[in-house]
């Protein structure tokens, strides 16, 4: 398995039958192969969680909440409005981290990351203009159409293995349940399946990042194999945790994008 803080990769003693054959789940490393420099600020929602350096991804939900993966550290700090992390931007906002809401799910001593969410309480709300700004999530728990392409975007290995401090993305496409139940036959609700025939998937230093599809953040980057499909956190059957955890109180903003419903928190 990765340092803690990478994305998860299952130990080999974890095995599941494929279409090719017997797939042994291992600890190998992969990058974001056919990946490019994201424009700058154009995903102003993308959060840098840090330790000494950039060690997990995130993404701001609501100007003083950001959601990661459970199995990313903590007594970390985060870096919003940021596109390269060696450069001292001054779209950059640091921000502490009040308090840490780790779904009660979660185990962390498990082999398989299941209810792999966290929603980190800022210590104070995010400025919010053109290099900040909170993603929707989804409005109701749906599964995400099979087929459908999404985006992925990080600050990870990329090709050859080489370390960015730029942030790459890339696009892959939602696979089928039954598929991705062929290689992970301990899928349960609260996962789903994405990736593409190339090598086009995420690696180390994305978990916790998002998973975007029109528009939406559908998923938090988990575990995977050596060659894709990856297994995402699906955001949507989280919804009523999400609510209780940032509050019933704070009003649900409904807005209308592409004749679909979506909803930040306030």
């Amino acid at each position: 398995m990765e340092r803690r803080g990478t994305r998860r990769r299952l130990g080999s003693s974890c095995s599941s039958s494929a279409a090719r054959g017997s797939v042994r789940v291992s600890s190998g490393t992969r990058s974001l192969e056919g990946g490019r420099e994201a424009k700058p600020h154009s995903r102003p929602y993308m959060a840098s969680l840090k330790l000494s350096g950039h060690i997990c991804g995130g993404f701001l939900v609501a100007p003083q909440w950001v959601m990661t993966a459970a199995h990313c550290p903590e007594n970390i700090s985060i870096v919003l409005g940021a596109h390269d992390l060696d450069v001292h931007e001054h779209s950059q906002q640091m921000m502490a981290v009040e308090s840490y809401h780790t779904h009660p799910g979660y185990d962390d001593s498990a082999m398989i990351p299941f209810n792999d969410i966290r929603l980190l309480k800022l210590a104070r709300p995010a400025v919010i203009n053109k290099y900040v700004q909170a993603i929707p999530v989804p409005w109701k728990n749906n599964d995400v159409p099979t087929g459908t392409s999404c985006s992925l975007s990080g600050w990870g290995l990329i090709d050859d293995n080489r370390v960015t401090n730029k942030l790459f993305e890339t696009n892959i496409t939602v696979v089928s349940r039954r598929k991705c139940a062929r290689l992970f036959p301990f899928l349960d609700e609260g996962m789903f399946c994405a990736g593409s025939n190339r090598m086009r998937d995420t690696s180390q230093g994305d978990s916790g990042g998002p998973l975007v599809c029109n528009g939406v953040v559908e998923g938090v980057v988990s575990f995977g194999m050596d060659f894709p499909p990856g297994v995402y956190t699906r955001i949507s059957n989280y919804l009523p945790w999400i609510k209780k955890t940032m509050g019933e109180g704070k009003v649900l903003r409904k807005e209308h994008k592409s004749s679909q419903r979506l909803v930040t928190f306030a």
